[in-house]
């Protein structure tokens, strides 16, 4: 018999306290990093005066911190052993804290050799386009939390990497109308932004009402772990639901209030510019 995942290897008693780490994640981490490194030392060979910003470093380092914070340690045990709440908010942060802070953190420079090739270009120019990149983003989110294939993830330890790269590579997708730091594959406008904003609270909100008001357990496999807080599997679930359902959505809320303020600084330094050269 199949059995999920919280019972294929040792259960972490969370009282125990302690840190447990994965060494594959730590792995790749580092991996991305290093290549981060490289790239910008090569091209300081050719262009001295152009290096990662210190804020740029910064917010790689943030946005790998928060993806090691979130696959390591209490939050990873909690969501894999435990609740499926924990396992919400470890989503949340893969796609709305990680991936905004690797774009902000890559100069567009160290992206732009990839786009010499034309195939590479044409892909970048379709997925990265605004109807695309929503389309592409919540459809996998969607699918994602549908019974058969959450609990193949929680069954099946490669489908549940799976489930997290995908999380990560169309996240980074979703977010690129809003931060892209190449002009070749451009920002919307700030009015776009806005309403971009706006329109992604819709998708997240229809699955959270799936999950929170089903009357029965939607993911068996949380059903037979250990329960936490004193949370039933159901009470767990409705609560994993309204965690993706209001922080996600003010999330976005308070983006698009962000762009905002962005948009009409701007236009007022448009007009005091043309005050000085009129």
């Amino acid at each position: 018999m199949l059995r999920p995942l919280l019972f294929l290897h040792p259960r972490v008693d969370l009282s125990q306290g302690g840190f447990t780490l994965h060494w594959s994640t730590v792995i790749g981490l580092l991996a991305l990093w290093a290549l981060y490194e490289w790239r910008a030392a090569v091209h300081a060979r050719t262009d001295a005066a152009q290096r990662p910003s210190v804020l740029q470093r910064a917010c790689l380092i943030a946005g790998l911190g928060a993806m090691f914070g979130t696959l390591n340690g209490p939050l990873h045990d909690i969501s894999d052993y435990y609740l499926f709440t924990g396992h919400m908010v470890q989503h949340l942060v893969l796609t709305f804290v990680t991936p905004p802070l690797l774009l902000l953190g890559t100069p567009g420079w160290m992206l732009r050799p990839a786009l010499r090739s034309r195939p590479v270009a044409a892909f970048a120019r379709f997925v990265t386009t605004p109807r695309a990149a929503f389309a592409i983003f919540n459809l996998t989110l969607a699918t994602w939390h549908l019974p058969p294939l959450y609990n193949s993830a929680m069954y099946y330890h490669p489908v549940h990497i799976g489930q997290h790269l995908m999380f990560l590579v169309t996240a980074v997708i979703v977010w690129w109308p809003l931060l892209s730091p190449l002009p070749e594959l451009p920002r919307l406008s700030y009015p776009g932004q806005m309403l971009y904003s706006f329109l992604m609270t819709l998708p997240m909100t229809v699955v959270s009402i799936f999950i929170v008001y089903s009357d029965h357990v939607l993911y068996p496999a949380y059903a037979s772990a250990p329960r936490l807080w004193g949370l039933s599997p159901l009470e767990d679930q409705r609560l994993g639901g309204l965690i993706m359902w209001i922080p996600g959505g003010l999330f976005f809320y308070l983006l698009a209030s962000v762009i905002f303020f962005r948009w009409q600084s701007s236009s007022r330094d448009d007009q005091a510019g043309a005050q000085v050269a009129g």
